[in-house]
């Protein structure tokens, strides 16, 4: 598509699952204007979306003061979705990028998507006015508690994976850390439970005032023994030692298929520490590495990724990070965005998810 670069991963309906899509759409000419570009995407999404139902779309953006309202006024004229809008300039030289996920053989009723059993629901951009990071992060939650309750699901029983933006992250992460945590506890979330597949990372609004936005990606009717929390102890501390609440992975089983959340992973080891300080070279072949290990653990590998986004702190990291990937996995085609990790010693992060046909008879299919 002119203009526009377009990469689609489906996952096949099979006899009683739905058709899945993955897809990512990339502006590659940087000298044309932010109309031209967005008129651009929009008339690739529209193309690449026919047919099917989206459920989020995710739009990553250079400017959201100058930009978020006129990409809204866009969006009105299409189907409803989750829908969420973040500062995370595309590192490619260009204003918008765009991550999609659909289905198709299955329509979506007040948010959410009803099948074989399983009632599928994705949230975006949650926001809170209260001031201050920490709160901020426990309104979101209080409301995210409310808004799954009228669904007939919870945070603890029900949400799989999360993603929080935070403003200026050097500054108001810690708030974060200690929102969610306090909220994790007052629900029976701790060590010895689990926790949630999650990325923290900087992203920003058109709102200065708000410091934290959150997605978030949640389904009911699961059996316990359809989820599998991945850990890969050998490469990775858990992220309690320091201070954290977040699985590093979660492995979802179902009848047809298998789906595979691997959280924002950089350059740590197994004693928690930053590997590889001030060298982004090798932070970014200790991060494919730690991936590697969390999909291995699930029995999938970086063939299976539906999606890849690959964070950076510094724009100047960006070629030498996508020659390491290129020359490593070739099979990925990642959104590289500029967005500081939690910790300012680590210069690359990345967060994926897999979808293999290794599912369980035993279970409905998805």
């Amino acid at each position: 598509m002119s203009g526009v670069s377009t990469r689609s991963f489906c996952f096949p309906a099979g006899s009683e699952g739905l058709a899945e899509y993955h897809i990512t759409l990339q502006g590659q000419d940087g000298t044309l204007s932010f109309e031209e570009q967005l008129m651009a995407l929009l008339k690739a999404y529209t193309q690449v979306t026919e047919g099917k139902t989206v459920l989020l779309r995710r739009f990553f953006l250079s400017d959201p003061a100058n930009q978020a309202a006129r990409l809204e006024s866009e969006l009105r004229r299409l189907p409803a979705a989750a829908t969420s809008l973040i500062g995370q300039p595309p590192l490619n030289g260009t204003k918008l990028a765009a991550w999609v996920y659909a289905v198709e053989g299955a329509e979506v009723q007040d948010g959410l998507l009803v099948h074989n059993g399983h009632k599928h629901l994705w949230t975006g951009g949650m926001t809170a006015e209260k001031a201050g990071s920490e709160a901020q992060t426990a309104d979101i939650f209080n409301a995210y508690e409310a808004f799954l309750a009228q669904k007939g699901m919870t945070v603890a029983d029900n949400c799989l994976r999360t993603w929080l933006f935070v403003r200026d992250v050097d500054t108001h992460y810690g708030g974060v850390v200690k929102g969610r945590r306090d909220h994790f506890n007052g629900i029976g979330l701790t060590p010895d439970t689990h926790f949630i597949a999650s990325t923290g990372i900087a992203g920003f609004s058109a709102n200065p005032q708000q410091l934290v936005r959150m997605d978030a990606y949640a389904v009911g009717g699961l059996e316990e023994e359809q989820i599998q929390y991945l850990h890969a102890y050998d490469h990775l501390s858990p992220t309690a030692l320091y201070g954290v609440t977040f699985e590093r992975g979660t492995a979802v089983t179902y009848g047809d298929r298998k789906h595979v959340f691997i959280s924002g992973t950089a350059s740590i080891d197994k004693d928690g520490k930053v590997v590889h300080v001030d060298d982004p070279v090798q932070q970014t072949e200790r991060m494919l590495e730690n991936v590697n290990a969390l999909l291995q653990e699930a029995d999938a590998g970086f063939e299976d990724l539906a999606y890849c986004l690959v964070y950076l702190r510094d724009t100047a990291d960006y070629l030498r990070v996508r020659e390491i990937i290129q020359r490593n996995c070739p099979m990925l085609d990642p959104i590289y965005v500029l967005a500081p990790v939690c910790r300012p010693a680590w210069l690359v992060e990345m967060e994926c998810m897999a979808v293999t046909g290794k599912g369980n008879s035993s279970f409905a299919a998805f």
